[in-house]
């Protein structure tokens, strides 16, 4: 039999009584087939995924850093138990357990720590997080090779968690270069190097997980959020693209059991090279200073104040004499760009002030009373631990009260009684609450008594009559929440209040 025959048709007949044995011929002559076409050229498939190159690199500028810090002569950090009090039935057993436990008291103690870093100028500055070098009495900087270097403290940042240290050896250093944060994808490959639990270099490789993250970790957070494993000793290492360039800095993870579970968070490259140079050059961060405090634009506030959506970020209160008050910037305006930069959230406004230069004239744009209005200003020096003052003003009026069932409270008029029972600010100024109803539009946004109302609808309120005349004002311009400004012991802030229905 041929190899063409072998695929001629079968005979019906054939095909009931023998089906299994032409199914054995089908088989050995695909077989045999196969043998005369020698060799069949495999599927392409995807490239393979090598990240070796890049780590060869750079991995040379990445270091341990690793600090000591001196432990008060008679303390044990392994033992901080406090000792029972006197008369207490165990207190024989305890002093004999902490003196044979307890170090000499001639003997000072050490304790050490270990966290990651990277050379960013081969004359040997190197960068990491501001907690990996916190309280430290000595830094010493050790390379892959072994090669070590006591370190001293160039300046350090702990709103951004970020340090500069500098080394001195007879050659360059391998140094690497940042890259632009502000590209980098979600789903992008990038690979991690440091010190994990003190074992070396380590590489470890994932994917950006997610951007913009804010852990509440400081003012100006916007992590990128990273699934390459990241752990104890890992803070203050390089994140990397696939370029070799420098695009984050390992600083958190987010872990319930204290391990790697795939939520790390890296400060971006943008955010930090502004923080890094300053550093660098002058030993600390200077930023620019708008002089406002700002709150959230909820839904409810974006309603009340006629914006189409909640966006920008709203003017809680304005310090005296700061940059935005000469700029005639108030509180109750929502700052919706600045320097020509959109303010999509609250928390987009402060990095953007921070990140522009001291001095510059920009223009802010902001809501105010249905209109948009254009101011410049001229960014002022954020002041070291700058607190926002409030603004109040004025003297109280006649003791009168109201209760507004609309919002769910009773106020009253500012009196000596009340300044003192509530311990209010001699100069408040504005309508004290009294009580707050249960399941109220006030209970809801945790309005209490002593809080005082010192705006409606952004207009002053000095008496229960005036709130009164306020709230039927909104209900017959048919509006659906009111936008107070509320004080608490001087801390100022907007908050929108649903009108209930009302009463037939």
């Amino acid at each position: 039999m041929s190899l063409v025959s072998a695929f001629a048709p079968t005979p019906p007949t054939a095909a009931r009584g023998s089906a299994r044995g032409a199914g054995r011929t089908l088989l050995l002559t695909a077989v045999l087939l196969g043998m005369l076409a020698g060799p069949q050229p495999t599927r392409a498939g995807p490239p393979e995924i090598s990240f070796a190159d890049v780590v060869d690199r750079v991995a040379p500028a990445v270091v341990n850093i690793a600090t000591t810090k001196a432990i008060p002569a008679g303390q044990n950090p392994a033992f901080p138990f406090p000792e029972p009090p006197p008369g207490s039935p165990f207190e024989d057993f305890f002093r004999e357990f902490f003196d044979r436990n307890r170090p000499p008291e001639q003997t000072p103690q050490r304790q050490a720590s270990l966290g990651s870093g990277f050379v960013i100028d081969p004359a040997g500055y190197v960068v990491t997080n501001n907690h990996v070098i916190a309280e430290a009495d000595e830094i010493r900087v050790v390379f892959s090779d072994d090669s070590t270097y006591k370190a001293k403290l160039v300046g350090r940042d702990q709103k951004t968690d970020l340090a500069v240290l500098k080394i001195d050896g007879d050659k360059p250093f391998p140094a690497v270069t940042f890259g632009d944060s502000d590209h980098i994808r979600v789903g992008d490959w990038i690979i991690a190097i440091g010190n994990p639990f003190g074992l070396g270099s380590t590489v470890t490789a994932g994917i950006v997980s997610a951007r913009s993250r804010d852990i509440h970790a400081g003012p100006y957070d916007d992590f990128l959020q990273v699934d390459a494993p990241i752990n104890r000793g890992n803070s203050g290492g390089p994140t990397f693209n696939l370029n070799g360039e420098v695009i984050g800095i390992n600083t958190a993870i987010f872990s319930p059991s204290g391990g790697n579970v795939g939520i790390g968070f890296a400060i971006p490259s943008n955010l930090a090279l502004p923080v890094i140079k300053s550093l660098k050059t002058e030993g600390k961060v200077k930023r620019g200073w708008l002089g406002v405090r700002i709150q959230t634009v909820t839904e409810e506030i974006a309603d009340s104040l006629g914006l189409d959506g909640p966006a920008g970020a709203l003017v809680a209160s304005v310090t005296p004499g700061g940059p935005a008050e000469q700029a005639k910037i108030e509180a109750g305006d929502v700052i919706l760009e600045f320097d020509g930069k959109k303010i999509d959230h609250m928390r987009g406004l402060p990095r953007i002030v921070a990140e522009t230069p001291i001095g510059d004239a920009v223009k802010v744009l902001v809501w105010r009373h249905g209109e948009r209005k254009t101011f410049d200003v001229t960014l002022g020096e954020l002041p070291e631990d700058q607190e926002l003052a409030a603004l109040t003003e004025g003297e109280a009026n006649t003791p009168t009260s109201a209760d507004i069932q609309a919002l769910g409270v009773t106020v009253a008029t500012i009196t000596d009684e009340l300044r003192t029972r509530f311990e209010l600010a001699q100069d408040a100024k504005g309508v004290v609450i009294m009580n707050v109803a249960n399941d109220s539009a006030a209970s809801h946004e945790n309005l209490r008594a002593g809080d005082v109302i010192v705006e409606i609808g952004q207009e002053e309120v000095n008496s229960p009559p005036e709130v009164v005349a306020k709230v039927n004002q909104a209900r017959q311009d048919q509006k659906k929440s009111v936008l107070l400004l509320v004080d608490r012991k001087g801390d100022l802030r907007f908050v929108a209040l649903r009108l209930a229905a009302a009463q037939q």
